[in-house]
């Protein structure tokens, strides 16, 4: 299957499918970018419409409105009514009868509009007059409704659904008393059906065109007598052009009624409104299926004659490799084909040069290698000059100075390693034998200034580590630490378990003048990946230290926090960090 890949694999092949492929990326993307604006403008263009109907609704609703003012306006103006307010008012008890004599009046006004349920009276302290039975305007509405409606001295306050009936719909205003100076004198409130302000039909029912629906602030559906629980808050609050609600999309336009304070909500079934995009999706398909065709028939007929003036080069090429270096005498009619003929035939005339230049590489290529031979045998050069001078120093009778060289030669072979970088790792052992090897020297060097202690506990010796992961820490803390104090200083190493179960911890202190909490936060910075604050050295160690840690210990379960630094001014410094016991890594010691 792969090899009859291969043979497919040709260059006239290539062409004609990358032809092909952009012809097809570049019609899908036009006739996306096509559909997608013209759907966008035909949204747009039923927007517009909406709009048009969404006033035309807010004008039907503030008709509805003003006859139920005019109505309410009518009873609360009416003489027995205001007759009855002025008695409770004067402090004159209303009799039954009096109240008796509302009903033909209330029931004479509803009769023009049968979708008012029902007029309910209060007097000014809240109590019901009309109809006859107990209640108080305090249980009936919120507060904040009786105080707005006293604001608005008259004029009518929507609420909104009824807490008593689902089905209805509350207003009230206040009653004016005209023989008392306009004074309140008490409240009516109406409870109207809501399909009085059924607008259209409901969401549920309407498989085309639009939707005109009355919802309040709370999202609540008022203008139709389906299903008033419909929570109608998300499409309130989106500002999107199309909306999704009960699984479908809508093209949405909403309108405020500044009477009510509800909001008239417009919604189109957005499948209604770009229903003649099928059309122009047929032709889209029909112009692009035919436009492929053709440039599908014109990549294969290009693609031949790019190919084939190759094919005659390939064929001259394979003479040339057999032994015959002759050159291609095929012509060819495009520029670039002819060039590239031009440039095989001066190939076969510099092919003597290529041998040449060939031939100096290799030799170049040799003697660097026989230098880098040679590179491997300078660390043995250098460990038999120390064993010379060991045996030279120990016939002279100079053995402090002999068993510095040895600790010099084991530093040095320690550090080296072997070229093949097999031990990388080792024991945690090894590597305080190293730290020992290394303050031997530093001993030597600075005499009485330098005292040192290591502590390694016997259960973390045999835990591995790479290799020289400790001795930059403890060449900082000589450097920083015991360096820059005036007298004498110590450095100690600790090695011990750490509280965390199955984790090692490497401590290294020293009682030199530490440092400042600016200084310490910069040093943490550095430690992070920011410039070096060194001033002695290039102030790469406890960098590259870092830089270890999250490399050998950065997997979960292993991860190591890194080095953590303590420093007070006059009173030293304390790195320490924690590393697995297990290390990830199993220490073989070399047999």
């Amino acid at each position: 299957m792969f090899q009859r890949f291969k043979e497919l694999n040709t260059l006239r092949n290539q062409i004609f499918i990358g032809f092909v492929l952009v012809m097809l990326i570049i019609l899908l993307v036009s006739g996306a970018f096509v559909y997608d604006r013209v759907s966008i403008l035909l949204k747009n263009n039923a927007e517009r419409h909406i709009q048009q109907t969404a006033v035309q609704a807010n004008g039907r609703l503030n008709a509805l409105i003003g006859q139920i003012d005019s109505l309410m306006e009518q009873v609360a103006n009416h003489p027995t009514v205001q007759q009855l307010l002025l008695e409770e008012l004067n402090g004159n008890e209303v009799s039954f009868n009096q109240r008796q004599s509302l009903l033909q009046i209330i029931s004479s006004y509803q009769a023009y509009m049968p979708s008012v349920g029902s007029l309910e009276l209060y007097t000014a302290d809240y109590r019901l007059l009309f109809p006859i039975k107990d209640g108080s305007l305090g249980t009936r509405i919120n507060e904040p409704y009786i105080s707005e409606a006293n604001i608005q001295k008259g004029r009518l306050v929507w609420i909104g659904v009824d807490p008593h009936d689902s089905q209805s719909l509350l207003a009230i205003r206040q009653v004016s008393l005209m023989d008392r100076w306009f004074s309140r004198g008490g409240y009516l409130m109406a409870r109207i059906q809501r399909s009085y302000f059924q607008l259209d039909d409901p969401i549920s029912g309407s498989e085309g065109g639009e939707s005109v629906l009355l919802v309040n602030d709370e999202g609540r559906l008022l203008g139709s007598s389906g299903t008033p629980e419909a929570d109608l808050l998300p499409l309130l609050e989106s500002v999107d052009q199309t909306v999704s609600f009960h699984g479908k999309e809508y093209v949405q336009v909403k309108l405020r009624s500044d009477k009510t304070g509800w909001t008239l909500l417009v919604l189109t079934p957005v499948s209604y409104v770009t229903k003649g995009l099928s059309v122009l999706r047929t032709v889209l398909l029909l112009s692009g299926g035919l436009g492929a065709l053709l440039f599908l028939i014109m990549s294969f007929l290009l693609s031949t004659m790019i190919t084939r003036p190759i094919i005659h080069l390939i064929r001259a090429m394979r003479k040339s490799r057999l032994g015959v270096l002759t050159p291609n005498s095929q012509k060819v009619s495009t520029m670039e084909l002819r060039e590239l003929n031009y440039t095989y035939n001066g190939m076969v005339a510099n092919m003597n040069d290529l041998i040449r230049v060939v031939y100096e590489k290799e030799v170049l290529q040799s003697r660097t290698e026989l230098k880098a031979l040679q590179a491997q045998i300078n660390p043995h050069f250098l460990f038999n000059t120390l064993e010379a001078f060991n045996w030279s120093l120990e016939e002279k009778g100079e053995e402090e100075l002999a068993g510095l060289v040895v600790v010099m030669s084991r530093l040095f072979r320690y550090i080296i390693g072997s070229p093949n970088n097999k031990d990388e790792w080792v024991a945690l052992s090894e590597e305080v034998e190293q730290i020992r090897r290394y303050l031997k020297i530093m001993e030597m060097r600075m005499g009485e200034r330098l005292s040192w202690d290591i502590v390694l506990d016997p259960r973390e010796a045999a835990v591995p580590v790479p290799k020289l992961l400790i001795q930059p820490i403890v060449e900082n803390a000589i450097l920083h630490g015991v360096e820059s104090r005036v007298g004498s200083g110590s450095v100690e190493v600790t090695i011990t378990p750490s509280p965390r179960d199955g984790w090692t911890s490497v401590k290294v202190s020293d009682n030199g003048p530490g440092m400042e909490e600016d200084t310490l936060r910069a040093l943490r910075n550095t430690l992070e990946g920011g410039p070096s604050i060194s001033a002695k050295g290039n102030g790469v160690g406890l960098v590259n230290v870092q830089r270890r840690l999250k490399l050998y210990y950065g997997e979960e379960g292993n991860k190591s926090e890194g080095l953590m630094i303590e420093s007070r001014l006059s009173e030293g410094t304390v790195i320490t960090f924690e590393i697995p016991s297990n290390g990830g890594y199993t220490y073989e010691p070399e047999q």
